[in-house]
């Protein structure tokens, strides 16, 4: 069978030419081994970097493999936990109930030393678990993003401490409302009551409504301990003494805690080792996939991904490609018409994992690298059924990744004040002609909140979407506002940057246009933050307008113009 060429294109492996032309028929050659080097298949490449260096899948595989010791050993720490923290009691299985199943989950954790953990976890297979009967509400909230970047920026600016705790086994603080059995673990059956069954005191791993229980508890651990919730982010928690405060942000089973007197943190860590099973990491380092990197000297900390990128780019197999200047070039003019026409060409592009790499690029943008916001939004529209171009424009922004994997954002000294920047790209999109809007935050001159979304409407000017883009912009100005007032940082007349005049005009005058009569009311919400004055609307160069890069393709000078004014450099 002759190879696709547009597979071998797009894997980049070659294949031996074959005429088109009938031949007489020939007598079989000799086999011989292809000169060609072997390329593991990507799907299983990409297996075992999820797998972390292969990793046991079950109790039978970690009691086999050479590492069988230190899983047993990780096993054992984890009945110690449960056994210690009082989880469950056997118990006969009542007529009408059913026991859940469980299973042993296995990892090895880098340490920020650099060491390995081997870590084992017991999990109940909460699939089989029934609504209405073995749980009701099941949501938990964890810190936003945006949270950890402001509060970082305050840690700068006011040159507090900042340390890291973490919760061990965190879900199993959480306490069970509902009546749940489980089957004894696999492995640790206690002997003359194999028939017996766990029934279930406090949350366990696996569980549906185990996030939420450990939130609860720890929510009231906190109010217990005089700390106040913002109303911004239910997962930021503040308290201030007579000379000093403490914010702590809770991110499931990590914390942050940023105080202005190293004692105050101290008796909150004695307090919380009090109530919950704590590991004290000491400085932050490392949060959510984040590097921490601070110089207390310079007054300068700094958030990056550059471990995380260089995986993802070994990943895709585009550690050693040849780095670019931008994020998405002007040549790429993506559209659905470059989607696969054919059963054929869907076949093709099946094979390849754009999925994969969407999301692996999305959590770098949202994370540090605002300088890809627009790239990534861009190639995110078309994950139903991506295209060669589309997987091009991908692999670009890769490259683009590969040559800038060094930067990071950089929190100093600067104002306790929100900045904000929009800009909008009036009708970019080539299949819907929607407009783009994009905006950026600062606190102290560095981004801390950013977005680049295509808009819900069809606007028909570059005015009107200019004038959406900086409604949809103040929703979030007036959200980090009463963040950093709930924090004791008050905001006053915080001014939003918009580089069209038009929009401004509109924006301040209410009177009765019948070009924009059509507008939607939501759309007139800035009129009155304009009038109560809860922020102002000033005019700023486009050529000086960071929130560029977020709507469109930029120049190499303009990028870097932008990255710079917002402490996104190497």
């Amino acid at each position: 069978m002759v190879a696709s060429p547009q597979l071998e294109e797009l894997v980049g492996q070659s294949s031996a030419q074959q005429s088109d032309t009938l031949q007489p028929p020939t007598p079989a050659p000799v086999l011989r081994r292809s000169s060609r080097p072997h390329v593991p298949n990507r799907r299983y490449m990409n297996y075992l970097l999820l797998t972390d260096g292969g990793e046991p899948e079950c109790y039978d595989e970690a009691c086999q493999t050479g590492d069988a010791s230190k899983w047993e050993l990780a096993m054992k720490d984890e009945m110690r936990s449960l056994i210690s923290n009082q989880t469950w009691e056997l118990a006969e299985l009542p007529v009408g109930k059913k026991a859940l199943h469980n299973k042993w989950v296995y990892r090895v954790k880098e340490e920020h030393d650099g060491s390995k953990r081997y870590k084992a976890r017991l999990v109940v297979k909460g699939f089989q678990q029934k609504e209405g009967v073995d749980y009701t509400d099941i949501f938990a909230p964890v810190v936003k993003l945006n949270t950890i970047r402001s509060v970082l920026s305050i840690v700068a600016i006011e040159d507090l401490y900042l340390e890291q705790l973490d919760v061990k086994t965190a879900f199993l603080h959480g306490d069970l409302d509902e009546e749940i059995y489980m089957h004894q673990p696999e492995g640790f059956s206690e002997r003359g009551n194999k028939n017996m069954v766990c029934r279930l005191k406090k949350s366990l791993y696996g569980l549906k409504q185990a996030p939420r229980q450990w939130y609860k508890k720890f929510d009231s651990f906190m109010h217990k301990e005089g700390f106040q919730k913002c109303n911004a982010d239910h997962c930021c928690y503040f308290k201030r003494y007579r000379s000093s405060y403490i914010i702590l942000l809770l991110y499931v089973d990590d914390m942050l805690v940023a105080g202005s007197d190293m004692d105050d943190i101290r008796r909150l860590k004695q307090q919380l080792s009090k109530e919950f099973d704590m590991k004290d990491l000491g400085p932050a380092k490392k949060i959510l996939g984040m590097q921490i990197t601070r110089d207390k000297h310079r007054g300068i900390l700094q958030l990056s991904q550059t471990e995380y990128i260089n995986r993802v780019l070994q990943r895709f197999n585009m550690g050693d490609a040849k780095p670019v200047s931008t994020p998405l070039a002007s040549h790429f003019h993506l559209s659905k018409d470059q989607s696969p026409q054919t059963e054929e060409e869907r076949d093709l592009m099946a094979k390849v994992p754009y999925a994969s790499a969407i999301g692996s690029l999305m959590y770098a943008m949202v994370c540090t690298r605002p300088d890809i916001g627009h790239a990534v939004g861009v190639v995110s529209r078309f994950m139903s059924n991506p295209g060669k171009a589309h997987w091009e424009a991908v692999k670009w922004i890769l490259r683009y990744l590969q040559g800038t994997s060094e930067k990071c954002l950089y929190f100093g000294k600067g104002e306790l004040k929100v900045q904000g920047y929009v800009d909008a790209d009036f009708g970019g999109e080539v299949d819907h002609r929607r407009s783009t809007t994009g905006y950026i935050f600062t606190v102290g001159n560095t981004a801390v909140s950013w977005m680049s979304q295509l808009q819900k409407i069809v606007t028909l000017s570059t005015t009107e979407a200019e004038y959406v883009a900086v409604t949809e912009a103040s929703k979030e100005m007036i959200w980090l506002q009463g963040l950093l007032t709930e924090l004791g940082f008050k905001q006053e007349k915080n001014v939003l940057h918009s580089d069209s005049q038009s929009a401004i005009h509109l924006a301040k005058n209410s009177a009765f246009h019948s070009r924009t009569k059509h507008i939607g009311l939501r759309y007139h919400f800035i009129r009155s933050l304009l009038e109560d004055e809860v922020l102002t609307l000033e005019k700023i160069q486009g050529s000086k307008n960071p929130a560029d890069m977020l709507t469109k393709t930029v120049t190499i000078d303009k990028l870097k113009l932008c990255s710079t004014s917002v402490g996104l450099q190497e």
